[in-house]
């Protein structure tokens, strides 16, 4: 089972790069979807509104949309959470991504609590792209310790206040590719235990950032190259994402580290004649490593903790941690109906970190399937109700959009 999990995700790996050809033109045409119906559709049959009998894109100034659920990080259960997303145009919609802000607070009856703020920008003709991710977390969560062979039972939970401020700028060098440069911030604090006798840094025998309160700030390099014509949904298309991190004593560290982050994304069109439907597969992996001693225990790269807390979908998130994470995820997604107002997926996962000689030797599979729900065919955004399990470990995921 292990090994199938294995080829699977490893797959986009072995397919050759896609030609110039099939990457996003720089004029992007207008979409006609009154092939397809959404939530808004069924409302308005609903309430007898009579609908447009077609629905296209359009340049608007800027829009908002408020969705009333989704779902908080870490597989918490049940919570209470909202998202508002605004977007607006820069510049000319054929020569310009789509700017978005997203706020998205939750809270989950246990302690937990989030006021997670992102944001992309795209300047006109997509010139510059200016990323923000600023996050303020009240954060109980467990933690096994490092490495791939801890035990499910022994862990213990550990409860945090966090801060985080992400900023990036990053220069268009050549359609579709960008390079820049941004400053990274992590700071927690009142780091504490719900276990009288163990304190984090006796627990886990780790020995930076496992006392009352860490801090992480540095400076980073950024490149990344885009071909996905959505990245609400992507469509065929591919992604790939480097980002070197420096964190030195000048900038308020205790002990200066850095790491690298690397992440490559792969869509392939099952339906190309009718493009209108979704029949894809997709296959997403990533490389996390911190690269010498110093990184504060909260900081080393965990299960879960990618830039936007999707990853290991049917693993408790923090259940695994090291000095090097490696990761691969593979999903099939496909419409039911013909009119794209509901689909499914279904997915596999696996990782391994490194601890106790266990990089690449102890891999951690998960598998799951879910629901897809159109709320706007416009935007192709999908309301995602997702079931995943892995040993000692289930839960229901509720997203916005697609995992990746």
């Amino acid at each position: 089972m292990k090994r199938l999990i294995i080829f699977l995700c490893l797959l986009p790996a072995l397919t050759r790069a896609q030609k110039a050809s099939n990457t996003i033109p720089q004029t992007k045409p207008i979409t006609d979807t009154s092939v397809q119906t959404d939530l808004v559709d069924v409302a308005k049959n609903v309430f007898n509104i009579n609908p447009k009998k077609i629905q296209q894109k359009r340049d608007r100034k800027i829009d908002f949309s408020l969705l009333p659920f989704g779902n908080a990080p870490g597989g918490t259960g049940r919570a209470l959470i909202t998202s508002t997303t605004a977007g607006v145009y820069l510049g000319p919609r054929r020569t310009t991504n789509k700017s978005n802000a997203t706020f998205a607070p939750y809270w989950n009856f246990k302690g937990r609590f989030g006021l997670p703020l992102r944001s992309s920008i795209w300047l006109p003709n997509n010139t510059w792209n200016i990323q923000g991710d600023i996050r303020f977390l009240v954060y109980p969560q467990n933690t096994w310790g490092t490495g791939s062979s801890t035990n499910n039972d022994r862990k213990i939970m550990v409860d945090y206040t966090y801060i985080r401020m992400y900023q990036a700028a990053l220069k268009q060098i050549r359609p579709h590719f960008y390079a820049g440069f941004g400053y990274n911030l992590d700071h927690r604090f009142n780091i504490r235990t719900s276990d009288s006798v163990y304190n984090l840094k006796s627990f886990t025998g780790y020995d930076f950032g496992t006392n009352s309160s860490s801090l992480s700030s540095g400076f980073t390099f950024q490149a990344f190259y885009d071909t996905r014509h959505n990245l609400i949904n992507p469509l065929p298309g591919f992604y790939a994402n480097f980002i070197y991190r420096v964190n030195p004593k000048m900038l308020g560290n205790k002990e200066p580290w850095h790491s690298v982050y690397v992440d490559v994304r792969k869509y392939i069109s099952l339906n190309r004649r009718r493009p209108s439907q979704q029949n894809t597969l997709a296959f997403w992996s990533y490389f996390w490593k911190v690269l010498n001693d110093g990184a504060p225990y909260l900081d080393l790269p965990s299960t879960g903790w990618d830039p936007y807390n999707r990853s290991a979908r049917g693993i408790d998130q923090n259940r695994y941690r090291g000095k090097t994470l490696l990761y691969f995820e593979g999903e099939y997604r496909r419409d039911i109906t013909r009119n794209g107002l509901f689909g499914f997926a279904v997915f596999a996962n696996t990782n391994t970190v490194s601890g106790n000689n266990s990089f690449l030797r102890d891999w951690h599979p998960a598998v799951g399937a879910g629901l897809r729900i159109k709320s706007s065919k416009v935007s192709g955004t999908n309301i995602a109700i997702d079931y995943g399990f892995s040993k000692g470990f289930r839960a229901i995921m509720v997203n916005i959009s697609e995992a990746f």
